[in-house]
C-alpha cells in the first residue's frame, strides 16, 4: 500500500518537477528542477522492483546535471546561470511540438499490439536487461565516455590557459589580477 502511494507521490513529483524546469527563470534552477524530475522518475523504478535501471538513471543523471552546471558556472556570463531569463523561446512552435508529441505517443500506446508476457521473468532479469540495454554496444560505450571525459578536460584547459594562480601570484595575494588585456574583471 505504501509504495503504491510512494510511486504516484514520486510521478506527480516528476511531472510537477518537469514542469517547474519550464517555469522557474535561470538555467541553473532549471538544471536541478530537471534533476529533480529525473530522480523522482528513477524512483517510481526504483519501486516496481526495476533496481538497476533505477540506479543507473539516479547516478547518470546526477553526474549529467552537475557537468552542466559546472559549465554553466564556468562560462555563462550570466554569473552560475542565476540571473532571471526565460527558458522557453518560440513558446508557440514549442507547445506545437509539445502537444503534437505527446497525441503521437499517446495514440501509439492505444493502438499499437503488445508482445504477450512470456513464461516467466528471465532467471537473472538483472543481466538480461544490461544485456538488452548495452549488448555488444558496451566497448562502443565506454570508449566514447572516455573521449567525453577528454573532451570536456581539454575545453576546460585550453578555456582557462591563465589560473588564479598566474593572475593573483603564488599565494593569491596580488589584489589586483594581473591580466594582459585590460578591461576585465579587475579593470
Amino acid at each position: 500500500m505504501w509504495s503504491e502511494f510512494a510511486f504516484w507521490l514520486c510521478a506527480a513529483g516528476a511531472v510537477g518537477a518537469g514542469m517547474l524546469v519550464f517555469r522557474v527563470d535561470s538555467m541553473a534552477r532549471a538544471t536541478f528542477a530537471l534533476l529533480l524530475s529525473f530522480v523522482l522518475a528513477a524512483i517510481t523504478l526504483l519501486l516496481v522492483d526495476l533496481i538497476y535501471l533505477g540506479v543507473l538513471v539516479i547516478l547518470m543523471m546526477i553526474m549529467e546535471m552537475l557537468v552542466m552546471a559546472v559549465f554553466m558556472v564556468m562560462y555563462m556570463m550570466n554569473p552560475a546561470g542565476l540571473m532571471p531569463m526565460t527558458m522557453v523561446h518560440n513558446r508557440g512552435g514549442a507547445m506545437a511540438i509539445a502537444v503534437g508529441t505527446f497525441a503521437l505517443l499517446a495514440t501509439g500506446i492505444l493502438l499499437i499490439d503488445w508482445p504477450e508476457w512470456p513464461a516467466g521473468p528471465p532467471p537473472e532479469p538483472t543481466r538480461a536487461l544490461g544485456e538488452a540495454l548495452m549488448g555488444s554496444k558496451m566497448l562502443v560505450m565506454m570508449v566514447l565516455g572516455l573521449g567525453l571525459f577528454a573532451t570536456i578536460v581539454a575545453t576546460v584547459v585550453l578555456a582557462t590557459h591563465r589560473g588564479r594562480y598566474e593572475r593573483y601570484g603564488d599565494r593569491l595575494d596580488r589584489r589586483r589580477p594581473e591580466d594582459p588585456t585590460p578591461g576585465g574583471v579587475g579593470r
